[in-house]
């Protein structure tokens, strides 16, 4: 066991070896890899950002699992696609698609207004990488509103009607360790790239003040690692032609998503950042720590924002 973890620490400093498909390959040979999920028959689980990718890989995951799958996206046509795919990969699968754009605060509403139904799962999934800094028709910066905001209304408006032991799970990133939270998070100097880092390190600070306020339910942050998805080859085109030949498919970029969604010890903890199977550091070797006011400040804006809705 000692052995296996001194390799799993190694591939994790070393990022490539890591992040890339070769280290998920090398640490499922390890003898303490965590076992597979058991079952989730009759679990109901909602995944923003599911039209493609990651999204539709973790429903395609679940629906495998038996789970009730909801597939939440903001392009019908597209969104419908992803569920006949998910119902070709896995027949008989119980899937629905749900509209919502997670950007924009009258979607959000709508949506969390729509749903009356038990929730097991939620997989705050969907994010954006905008090139230029752009507003959505809330006056609010694209990037942080998609993946900070639309979250944090997600989780406000939800997570008294999700009964205990219910998991919310929320896609981050391995880019957030070279950004520190700010109480700047809305500053005009844009810059795409460390923008959408910072948003990821605001999802993993989330996750840990969710936690603490929403004992009963399970909160985690978890990245998964570098996978060749259509956002990455639209807003990382040079990266993606150069890391090719190592970059996990969507399902492997998924396996942690639905690991944590239905594994029982993950259920046992919470507010962890979690990579292939394994909680991880928020800080590598203490860099880029954030001030106890920035967490405040992430939360009064998150409040202040979502009010308007």
């Amino acid at each position: 066991m000692d052995l296996s973890r001194a390799v799993d620490a190694l591939l994790d400093l070393s990022v490539v070896g890591g992040y890339g498909r070769p280290g998920l390959a090398l640490r499922r040979r390890l003898a303490d890899w965590p076992a597979d999920p058991p079952r989730m028959d009759g679990k109901v689980v909602a995944i923003t950002g599911a039209s493609a990718g990651i999204g539709r890989a973790a429903a395609v995951g679940f629906a495998r699992l038996g789970a009730s799958v909801h597939l939440v996206g903001r392009d019908q046509g597209r969104t419908e696609a992803a569920a006949a795919a998910v119902r070709e990969q896995v027949p008989g699968a119980a899937v629905q698609v749900d509209l919502c754009d997670v950007s924009t605060l009258a979607s959000l509403k709508a949506f969390t207004a729509s749903w009356t139904g038990p929730l097991d799962v939620l997989v705050n999934n969907a994010g954006v990488m905008v090139a230029e800094r752009e507003l959505t028709d809330d006056g609010v910066e694209r990037t942080f509103a998609t993946n900070v905001l639309g979250p944090f209304w997600l989780v406000r408006e939800l997570a008294d009607r999700m009964t205990p032991g219910s998991r919310v799970i929320t896609v981050s990133s391995g880019g957030m360790y070279g950004q520190r939270l700010d109480d700047d998070l809305l500053s005009e100097k844009y810059a795409a790239v460390a923008a959408y880092a910072r948003t990821k390190r605001a999802e993993v600070v989330l996750t840990e003040m969710w936690a603490v306020r929403h004992p009963t339910i399970v909160f985690h942050a978890m990245h998964p690692g570098w996978a060749d998805t259509p956002g990455i080859q639209g807003s990382l085109s040079t990266f993606a032609k150069v890391a090719g030949p190592i970059l996990r498919s969507a399902e492997q970029g998924a396996d942690t998503i639905v690991w944590l969604g239905g594994a029982p010890e993950a259920g046992e903890v919470s507010g962890l950042f979690w990579h292939d199977r394994r909680p991880r550091p928020t800080h590598l070797l203490g860099l880029n720590k954030e001030a106890a006011g920035a967490r405040r400040a992430l939360w009064e804006l998150c409040e202040e924002l979502a009010s308007r809705g």
